[in-house]
């Protein structure tokens, strides 16, 4: 869209990264984060999400609630543009932040990805997005890190148990953890899970809710992200990262992350 608007800032003191969306039309493929995602739609007209394989439809007002690892993905169901602000938290800031709230290590699995008609999380979610897109350094936006949380955990919306994987699947995620730079094929997955090409398929997507190729993809944007953030250029980080080109890195990028690995790098760059 040429009036869109994409902004995105890190902050080095709560080690969490702000997205903030303006007038985008953006259609969002079948992906998962290795991390948490908290966001808060400020203007939309009906998207529908499909989060781990269940329908949702989002709009204006709604916060939204990302478990690591669970497949997502989100569309327009008419021409109104999305205004969405969003908090990137990896699994071991949430950790400490929850251990100091709870007393307890365990992260929150939310039960629900979408949180409507709680003003309070929204503002709070809102409020701590704006300080760190303002670069604030002040006491309180750590405060209203902790007030967000406390909140999100005392409205009932957490849970922390979480279904093994079948052994099959176990198998597979796990090589393609370990080979995710190189060429896999179907085939090889297929005798990693001791089971036939159609049946790893099914059993793979049906469990995990994305295919094992998307899978592969995601896992390859996660560690590009992780280079990116060590000021790579992107060119370098396609290759280390498995994909065939840098015109296919860079477009799977966009469409999963909102941004071009140019802009994400860009982030991390020490101010002059």
């Amino acid at each position: 869209m040429k009036n869109e608007k994409r902004f995105v800032k890190y902050d080095k003191e709560l080690q969490i990264e702000a997205y903030w969306f303006q007038g985008i039309l953006q259609k969002f493929p079948q992906h998962f984060h290795e991390y948490y995602v908290l966001g808060f739609v400020e203007k939309s007209g009906l998207r529908h999400m499909c989060y781990d394989n269940v329908d949702y439809y989002i709009t204006t007002g709604d916060v939204l609630l990302f478990n690591p690892c669970v497949p997502h993905n989100c569309e327009p169901m008419d021409n109104d543009l999305l205004d969405l602000r969003c908090l990137n938290i990896k699994p071991e800031i949430m950790s400490q932040f929850m251990q100091e709230l709870t007393g307890s290590e365990e992260v929150p699995l939310f039960a629900s990805p979408v949180l409507r008609g709680d003003e309070l999380s929204g503002s709070l979610l809102r409020e701590l997005h704006q300080m760190i897109m303002q670069e604030r350094e002040d006491l309180a936006k750590e405060e209203t890190f902790y007030f967000l949380l406390e909140q999100l955990v005392a409205a009932g919306i957490s849970k922390t148990s979480i279904e093994a994987k079948a052994p099959p699947v176990r198998r597979v995620t796990e090589h393609l953890l370990g080979h995710y730079t190189e060429k896999v094929t179907l085939e090889e997955l297929a005798a990693v899970a001791c089971m036939n090409k159609y049946s790893l398929l099914r059993l793979f997507t049906k469990t995990e809710g994305i295919t094992p190729y998307r899978y592969l993809e995601t896992i390859r944007i996660g560690k590009a992200k992780e280079l990116l953030a060590q000021d790579l250029e992107p060119a370098e980080v396609a290759l280390m990262t498995g994909f065939s080109d840098q015109s296919h890195f860079s477009k799977f990028f966009k469409e999963v992350i909102g941004l071009t690995p140019g802009q994400y790098r860009n982030i991390f760059k020490v101010k002059q």
